[in-house]
């Protein structure tokens, strides 16, 4: 990653990552009386006659303050309070995106313990919860202990206890593997550190012995006797004749590394015991490689903190989703209790049947507990449910609950509604792209928002551009943006004459019962979308993008002429997703038929209903139009009726009804009370079809400008291969999402079900 792009990302648009939205009308006078003067004096008094009632009438029961001073800031070090904050932002971006919790980051300009812990007393009232982060030890642990004691919110300093809660949870089924009891298991663990130190204690909360827990520093073992140990060291010097490394690890059961990379060698793990656990959790790199500690032994179960290998132990498996319940449920403080509860909670979903739309994210069909597969993936939607409940219930039954949970089901849908999929979908994409990148043809290769994206594709490791287009353009464009040309494939027309005329030859073989003669395919291939189309029809390329430079009929017209669409799929259709407030939506057809006939609104929403279910998203599908279920007999809503009836009759599995308002389709109250009739029952809708496409390009375009979070698309559904095409004034960020959607689509088996 390049050092101007991640400065560029931090200060686009509105400079940082997070931002303050209300949640209350405030349109009008009245609304503001009511926000402000002198409506906001009776939560105020209410508040103060029962301080509880601020979880009720304010934000504080969805509020957590991450806090830091900036002591111990990621890998870099002590850089100060002010220097910290771009990793706080992005701690308050995590909260929110996973588990929907609001943040105000807070940098406490201070090294010294006693005026940290009274500054964050002193504000608390404000929040919900506290995060303590980037906290160097020793310091770290008086600051949580102190504030623990004198506050009645949760307290918890996540570099300790998340990565101990995780690596928890994938110890207990390490050793459900390998047939060890916990009670019996020695453990090493090198680094002596705050993650280190609350690892040790939360193994002993687990079942590991005291005695059977020997920690190492830089210094070598910690043992009884040895001089100049803190407090905390000294808690773990036990008596052991082992003074280095290499001495503790002989016969070891498990080893827990929080140390430095390459400190652990393949005979050190060859000197363990059998099936021994090996958590090499140093960052960016492990203690040992993943190659080296696999080759070692082959009886090794083996984690690190890296995404792009197996077992990764990543707090965001924890710190959201605990959070989340201990606010839900008001509790006063996070005790052993709810942490064990969570690695349980974890642990426990490490063991179910893994879902379909995981195993595409990581391309791995056959992913499932074993000894490759001991903690869950962070892009499990699932987490939410199963650890927010088991840290609330924790809380309630430990007794630190102010509130309590009715309905433990209507929870879990409700903790399902706060994230939706939203902020899911592209995370979900990218990482399934990563796994298996395609050859993406970009037909407009000379234009320069297009190679910004391939680089980022290339960087990221999405995709495998290849640029259609002069090589001396291309070549002067990536040198003027700093992109290395060996990372880029280019196909310049100019000089792959051969291959050029192997495409006419195809092309006019394809096209000569339309009226295309031999020297008008050649003439066609003097434009690069068709040179481009003809490399995905050949198998050259695994998909097509284009469209920055040129209409999205005018791009369409041609990918339907060449590549066509699936053989049961009559029309194609245009799909956007709208991330929002409420949830995410599903928006078809946004650009590709103008006036569909009842035939035509029967293919697009089959598609939309087969494209939302791949999202692994049962789809709720309303059919709108200017009428109500019969309020107009002729134009358009007789189309869509008519549509309706066909889907009924023809798909029962679809859920699905109109013709209906936008506002009755969204409006789940309304929709019962005036329609109780209407299949969609008391469901969300979560899939909205036009009517037409000048109705969803005014849908579209009313809220991508005034209601949504971000928008995605388009998305070409319907096509016989993968065809993308975005539209004109795009930006490099939509360029690169749209291509990472057609690397997915590449990475399809192309099984056609017939069911248009």
């Amino acid at each position: 990653m390049k050092e101007n792009e991640a400065l560029k990302y931090h200060e686009s648009g509105r400079p940082g990552k997070i931002e303050v939205v209300p949640t209350k009308p405030h349109a009008t006078q009245y609304d503001l009386s009511l926000a402000y003067s002198p409506g906001v004096a009776q939560p105020c008094l209410a508040i103060k006659d029962n301080s509880d009632a601020a979880y009720r009438y304010t934000a504080k029961g969805n509020l957590v303050a991450v806090i830091s001073n900036g002591t111990a800031v990621l890998g870099l070090g002590n850089i100060g309070a002010m220097a910290g904050k771009p990793v706080m932002e992005g701690k308050g971006l995590l909260f929110k995106i996973f588990a929907d919790i609001d943040v105000f980051d807070i940098e406490v300009d201070t090294a010294d313990v006693d005026k940290f812990v009274e500054t964050v007393k002193m504000i608390s009232p404000t929040f919900g919860g506290i995060n303590l982060e980037d906290i160097k030890a020793p310091e770290c642990f008086e600051i949580e202990k102190r504030l623990k004691e004198e506050l009645d919110i949760p307290v918890m300093h996540d570099d300790q206890h998340g990565t101990a809660i995780i690596s928890g949870a994938g110890l207990l089924n390490a050793l459900e593997l390998n047939g060890k009891k916990i009670s019996e298991i020695r453990v090493v663990v090198n680094g002596a550190g705050a993650a280190a130190i609350s690892c040790a204690r939360f193994y002993r909360s687990l079942g590991v012995k005291a005695e059977n827990i020997l920690m190492c520093d830089s210094k070598g073992v910690i043992y009884k006797g040895r001089g100049g140990l803190n407090a905390e060291k000294a808690e773990f010097a036990v008596d052991t004749p082992a003074r280095t490394l290499q001495e503790a690890l002989a016969g070891a059961d498990v080893f827990l590394g929080l140390s430095v990379a390459d400190i652990l060698s393949e005979d050190m793990i060859k000197s363990m015991a059998k099936d021994p656990v090996v958590f090499a959790l140093a960052n960016p790199n492990p203690e040992i490689s993943y190659e080296k500690a696999m080759a070692s032994r082959p009886d090794i179960i083996f984690a690190t903190g890296r995404s792009d290998l197996p077992n990764q132990i990543n707090n965001v498996l924890g710190f959201p989703y605990i959070f989340r319940g201990a606010l839900d449920v008001q509790a006063s403080t996070i005790n052993e209790e709810m942490k064990m509860a969570a690695a349980r909670a974890i642990a426990d979903l490490t063991k179910e049947m893994v879902p379909e739309y995981v195993k595409q994210a990581y391309h791995d069909p056959a992913i499932a507990f074993g000894r490759d597969y001991i903690i869950p993936k962070p892009l499990d939607y699932r987490l939410i449910t199963r650890v927010a409940p088991a840290v609330a219930k924790a809380a309630i039954d430990s007794g630190v609950a102010r509130g309590g949970i009715d309905d433990w089901d209507e929870y879990a849908r409700s903790l399902e509604k706060r994230i939706g999929r939203d902020n899911a979908i592209m995370r979900l994409m990218t990482h399934k792209a990563q796994m298996n990148p395609k050859r993406v043809v970009f037909a407009e290769g000379e234009n320069e928002k297009v190679l910004l994206a391939a680089d980022d594709l290339v960087r990221r490791n999405i995709a495998r551009p290849v640029l259609v287009g002069r090589t001396d353009v291309i070549l002067k464009s990536l040198q003027r943006n700093g992109v290395k040309p060996e990372s880029m494939e280019i196909f310049d027309p100019e000089k792959e004459t051969d291959r050029l005329e192997r495409y006419a030859d195809l092309l006019y073989a394809k096209l000569q019962r339309e009226g295309v003669l031999r020297s008008k395919a050649r003439e066609m291939l003097h434009d690069n979308d068709y040179v481009a189309l003809m490399m995905l029809h050949t198998g050259d390329a695994d998909a097509y993008l284009s469209g920055t430079e040129n209409s999205y009929k005018e791009v369409f017209g041609k990918a339907k002429q060449i590549i066509g669409f699936r053989p049961c799929c009559k029309y194609a259709a245009s799909m956007h997703i709208a991330m929002t407030k409420n949830g995410t939506y599903f928006l078809a057809d946004t650009d590709v038929n103008s006036h569909p006939s009842a035939e035509t609104l029967e293919c697009i929403a089959v598609l939309a209903d087969e494209a939302v279910r791949y999202f692994d998203i049962t789809p709720v599908m309303a059919m709108t139009s200017y009428s109500n279920f019969g309020e107009y007999s002729q134009g358009s809503p007789a189309q869509v009726r008519e549509c309706v009836c066909r889907l009924h009759d023809r798909y029962p599995e679809m859920i699905v009804d109109g013709e209906m308002h936008v506002s009755v389709a969204l409006d789940k109250e309304l929709r019962k009370k005036e329609f109780p009739f209407s299949v969609l029952g008391d469901r969300d809708v979560n899939t909205i079809i036009f009517p037409n496409l000048s109705s969803g390009n005014v849908g579209l375009g009313m809220l991508q400008k005034l209601g949504a979070n971000e928008v995605i698309g388009p998305i070409l559904l319907g096509m016989a291969k993968p065809v993308h095409i975005v539209r004109m004034g795009c930006s490099v960020s939509e360029i690169v999402q749209i291509a990472t959607f057609a690397v997915s689509d590449a990475q399809r088996e192309k099984i056609d079900m017939c069911r248009i």
